[in-house]
């Protein structure tokens, strides 16, 4: 005859004095083991035992008790407090429990306190499954399944009656994509969920967002008596999408743009024109995309609609912009919304210093003026004699102070600037220009070439 021995140290909960027991707990005939689950504090139970089937085992001993026993009782899901009489014997202080059931509670009293268990009948719900498939209705979140075959909860109940849900630990596995911020790419991950039972729609979070097979395999008392059910399902398509963006402000560098005057928003834009790309990423079942143009946050006036996943605009009108990304299924049932930008360009400004000292000090070695938004720029620097030193059409460029690749002499210089800003303001400016007196003329200098 086979025997499984279960040993624990349990402290009664209830009907006890609370004393401490190293009880030994023996499941006569049982072919497999017997497998000891910790229970929650609050269910009144020393012990859940579950048994892959109970008919074989012909009783069950428990020995360890402190303590004249007075009875032994069975209760079912009304609870301890309706708890029967059952049949019992005692040797040598060891309580032998013959033909026992399962999916009961049993209650040992004694003078010093109970010993309460449930002992769950595997054999009476075992897991089996048959195939996976994919709900018919799909939400745009979240993936639903439905795992065809046998594998229920399994219950069991408290002392005082309340309904416990024993979980199989079912391991469910499936492929989707996740967003990798740092290589601004969608990777694939191997999601592993755990299932409690395999019983109405299986809900999935995140979603299939690439095409997947599903491995179902289990459950944890199965794989405890090595006999594992495990099945695969066939390719299931994506049902969800989603996308992700990122924006990128490319036509003036950090050093180009040290004359520029701030405007009061930080971020994208500033300073017309502002080239800015935007780069749109989407999973597998996303199949028509959009960049959004608008003038409102909310989206309702929208300026302009690009199906481009990859948008290059160069901004050269003031105002407050907002670009959002979008993509969608083959049959627009799910979309997914990006990150909104906001786009801010600033009203055109001009601003004209009237003294450097080109010395190469690194302290106003250059004329440059600050500026804001202007879209067409020319700008003439003279002498005094009206001779023209230096030319360039650039806001964020300037005046080294310079002629034929030397330095002139400190003096009056003059300039005449035309310019037109994002927001249309003209812009005619002429002044002087004073370099002032710096230690290094004389040295590498020359005069201003006639």
């Amino acid at each position: 005859m086979n025997r499984n021995i279960v040993s624990l140290s349990i402290i009664s909960l209830l009907f006890s004095s609370f004393s401490a027991f190293a009880y030994n707990v023996e499941f006569e005939g049982s072919s497999k083991k017997v497998i000891e689950v910790e229970t929650e504090k609050n269910t009144g139970l020393d012990a859940l035992f579950v048994a892959y089937n109970v008919n074989e085992i012909s009783r069950i001993d428990i020995s360890g008790i402190n303590g004249t026993i007075i009875d032994v009782e069975k209760y079912s899901n009304l609870g301890g407090g309706y708890a029967e009489e059952i049949t019992f014997s005692l040797s040598d202080g060891k309580v032998s429990i013959p033909d026992p059931k399962g999916n009961l509670g049993y209650i040992v009293k004694s003078e010093n306190g109970n010993y309460c268990f449930w002992l769950v009948d595997y054999s009476s719900d075992p897991l089996h499954l048959e195939g996976i498939a994919m709900d018919a209705e799909q939400e745009c979140e979240t993936t639903a399944l439905h795992i065809n075959g046998r594998g229920e909860d399994i219950h069991y109940y408290t002392i005082d009656g309340r309904q416990r849900t024993l979980s199989r630990e079912i391991d469910l596995t499936y492929s989707t994509l996740e967003w990798d911020e740092e290589q601004s790419v969608f990777t694939q991950l191997n999601e592993v969920k755990q299932l409690s039972s395999i019983s109405g729609k299986i809900i999935l979070t995140p979603p299939f967002y690439c095409s997947t097979s599903v491995e179902v395999s289990g459950d944890r008392f199965l794989k405890a008596w090595q006999m594992t059910e495990k099945i695969e399902s066939e390719i299931f398509p994506p049902n969800a999408v989603t996308v992700e963006s990122r924006a990128e402000q490319t036509n003036i560098s950090e050093e180009e743009s040290s004359n520029i005057i701030k405007t009061e928003t930080e971020g994208l834009g500033g300073s017309a024109p502002a080239d800015i790309t935007f780069y749109g990423y989407i999973t597998d079942g996303v199949l028509h995309t959009e960049w959004q143009m608008a003038s409102d946050p909310e989206f309702e006036y929208i300026l302009f609609r690009f199906n481009e996943q990859d948008v290059s605009y160069s901004f050269t009108e003031e105002g407050r912009y907002y670009m959002r990304f979008i993509g969608s299924n083959a049959d627009g049932s799910c979309e997914a919304i990006g990150e909104t930008y906001t786009v801010m360009i600033g009203a055109s400004d001009l601003r004209i210093p009237n003294a450097f000292s080109p010395n190469d000090d690194g302290i106003n070695d250059i004329w440059k003026v600050g500026y804001r938004s202007l879209i067409d720029f020319k700008c003439w620097i003279f002498d005094s004699k009206g001779n023209q030193l230096f030319q360039f059409d650039d806001p964020s460029a300037g005046w080294d102070g310079k002629y034929h690749g030397k330095t002139v002499k400190p003096g009056v210089y003059y300039y005449v600037i035309q310019a037109t800003g994002a927001d249309g303001k003209k812009y005619k400016k002429s002044g002087d220009i004073n370099i002032l007196n710096y230690k290094k003329y004389g040295s590498g200098t020359g005069e201003i070439e006639e």
